[in-house]
C-alpha cells in the first residue's frame, strides 16, 4: 500500500512521543496517514515537532498522573471523535474507545527485558513485566475485538542512548560496543521502531500478544559474559 494511506483516518496516540523512538513512532505514523497526537511530559521539542509535523497535536501528560492521562483521553476524542491506536499506560480510559473502533494496543517493552542485562534489575524487570502484560490484555481483549502487541528493541540511536554514552570514561568505545552488540554491525533507528508499529497497526490484523524484535539480531549466538569478579573453574568433560 502507497506511503500516506496505510493507516489513513485512523487516530493514535503516542506516549513519549517528544523524542527519541517516540517521535520515530510518530513520523511513521503522520508519513502512514494517521492523525497523531504526542504525549510527553517535556515540552523541550514541541515546536519543533510542530514546525515539522503539521497536523499533530501536542498535549503535556506526565502518564504517571492519572488525571493527566484521563485528559489526554478525553481530549483526543474531543478533537477527533475517535481512538484506533494506543499503549496500555491509557488502557483503562482508552479501551472503551479502542473497543469501539477495534483496533490496537502497541508497547513498547525492550529486548533485556527477555534476555536480561546486568546491573539493571529495575529496569529489566519493568520491561518485562510490559511484554508479560501485553500477553495477558491481548488474551482479555481478543473477544472485544481489540489486538496487544508490543515492540522489544535492541540498541536503538536516540538522544538518551547519546546521553548514556557521554557520561561514561570513552564515550567512543561506549558506542562502537554498542553497535557491534548486533549482528547486523549498527545501532537500530527510531524509524525502524516506527516502520514496526505502523505495521503491526495496520497490516498484522491476525496478530496479537506477539513480541514483534526491533534487535538487529542482538540476541543471537554467543557472547563474553564470564570473566567478571572470581575466576570460573572449568568444568571436567566426561570422556
Amino acid at each position: 500500500m502507497a506511503t500516506g494511506t496505510r493507516y489513513a483516518g485512523k487516530v493514535v496516540v503516542v506516549t513519549g512521543g517528544g523524542r527519541g523512538i517516540g517521535a520515530g513512532i510518530v513520523r511513521a505514523f503522520v508519513e502512514s496517514g494517521a492523525q497523531v497526537v504526542i504525549c510527553d511530559k517535556d515540552e523541550s521539542g514541541r515546536r519543533a515537532l510542530e514546525r515539522e509535523l503539521p497536523g499533530t497535536v501536542f498535549l503535556l501528560c506526565d502518564v504517571t498522573q492519572e488525571e493527566d492521562v484521563r485528559t489526554l483521553v478525553s481530549e483526543s476524542i474531543h478533537r477527533f471523535g475517535r481512538l484506533d491506536c494506543g499503549s496500555t499506560v491509557l488502557a483503562t480510559l482508552a479501551l472503551p474507545h479502542l473497543r469501539k473502533s477495534r483496533e490496537n494496543v502497541i508497547n513498547i517493552s525492550s529486548l533485556v527485558g527477555a534476555i536480561g542485562q546486568s546491573q539493571a534489575v529495575p529496569y529489566v524487570a519493568t520491561k518485562g513485566a510490559v511484554t508479560a502484560m501485553t500477553k495477558a490484555l491481548a488474551l482479555d481483549e481478543s473477544h472485544n475485538g481489540v489486538r496487544a502487541n508490543c515492540i522489544p528493541p535492541g540498541n536503538i540511536w536516540t538522544p538518551l542512548w547519546e546521553e548514556l554514552a557521554a557520561s561514561t570514561p570513552d564515550p567512543t568505545v561506549t558506542v562502537r560496543e554498542g553497535m557491534l552488540a548486533q549482528p547486523l554491525g549498527r545501532m537500530g533507528q527510531p524509524a525502524e521502531v516506527g516502520a514496526a508499529a505502523v505495521f503491526l497497526a495496520s497490516e498484522a490484523s491476525f496478530c496479537t500478544g506477539i513480541e514483534r524484535l526491533v534487535t538487529g539480531g542482538a540476541e543471537l549466538g554467543y557472547g563474553c559474559k564470564a570473566g567478571r569478579g572470581a575466576p570460573v573453574e572449568a568444568p571436567t568433560i566426561p570422556s
